[in-house]
């Protein structure tokens, strides 16, 4: 008797059905009933009994059961010590952006390298945002996602991807139909903002500041979706990346509006320590975060 055959006993006694079975194990039908009568052929028995239209488990199916629940938890914690032995699995990575849209995606990508990783705790450090470098530097933290870069002899960067910065606004605004804006035409506009410092808005870096343009108006709202009912209203008009605002757009009542003529694009970098030595499982996540990052936002 083999492995596959321990999991599809298990399965089907846990899941309570063959039907049931079938998704667990992502088996066809027919390959699921093919492998349990392989299975009864090789012990030369019964492995379960059709009693009103419920699968029950014979004696002999019932040894089988605690065997393979034996089995197959043995086989699972000799694949995590495995795992140990390979990638030094074991550990915590601390982890921070300087911007709270980066929160969006963010936890997503994480929870799939956990699949992957059960034993190493990711954690997203809140307070470090907007200044993750130099809590990097204090050792608060262990990796931070940043476009601003800073030249600093202790800090290495790897490049993790590119997004456009966008200009969102209602349907009836005045720029609803603009090929693009420039700064000076933020003079008599409400600007909405994720939240405070403006050094750290890249519509206020990049553009506003260094033509030395402020808008007429100001506001801090960290709420997107509140954001965006400002803008609906053509109360204001805010910076979105592009990817984020992608869900948004298939409502007719905003409309994206690129920022300068040639488009306002930032990349954004991983930023480590330089001359520290990380753990394996370290590059493995930074690998798994290019990777998983390029896949669904490189634009």
């Amino acid at each position: 008797m083999e492995i596959r055959h321990l999991r599809l006993i298990k399965a089907i006694v846990e899941e309570g059905s063959i039907t049931k079975a079938i998704d667990t194990l992502h088996l066809t039908q027919s390959a699921l009933s093919h492998q349990l009568k392989e299975a009864e052929y090789q012990i030369g028995t019964k492995i379960f009994l059709r009693v009103n239209k419920k699968l029950i488990l014979t004696k002999a199916g019932e040894k089988l059961y605690a065997t393979a629940n034996e089995i197959l938890a043995k086989l699972s914690e000799t694949e995590k010590e495995i795992k140990q032995m390979v990638f030094g699995e074991v550990g915590e990575i601390r982890i921070s952006t300087e911007c709270y849209s980066s929160y969006h995606w963010l936890p997503a990508v994480l929870k799939q390298f956990q699949l992957l990783y059960p034993n190493i705790e990711l954690k997203i450090v809140m307070e470090a945002t907007h200044y993750p470098l130099q809590k990097l530097l204090a050792n608060v933290l262990d990796i931070a996602i940043v476009s601003d870069l800073v030249k600093d002899d202790n800090i290495k960067y790897e490049e993790l991807f590119q997004d456009e910065m966008l200009m969102v606004v209602s349907e009836d605004h005045p720029w609803a139909h603009k090929k693009y804006v420039v700064a000076e035409d933020f003079v008599n506009e409400h600007l909405i903002i994720h939240s405070l410092p403006l050094e750290t808005v890249t519509v206020h870096q990049f553009l506003l500041a260094p033509a030395k343009v402020s808008p007429k108006k100001i506001t801090p709202l960290p709420l997107t979706e509140a954001s965006l009912e400002m803008v609906k209203a053509n109360m204001g008009v805010m910076s979105m990346a592009k990817w984020s605002l992608q869900p948004y757009l298939k409502n007719n009542s905003i409309r994206a509006v690129k920022i300068g003529k040639n488009g306002l694009k930032r990349k954004h970098y991983i930023a480590t320590m330089n001359h520290k030595t990380y753990p394996e499982y370290f590059q493995h996540f930074i690998s798994f975060l290019q990777t998983e990052i390029n896949l669904q936002w490189n634009t």
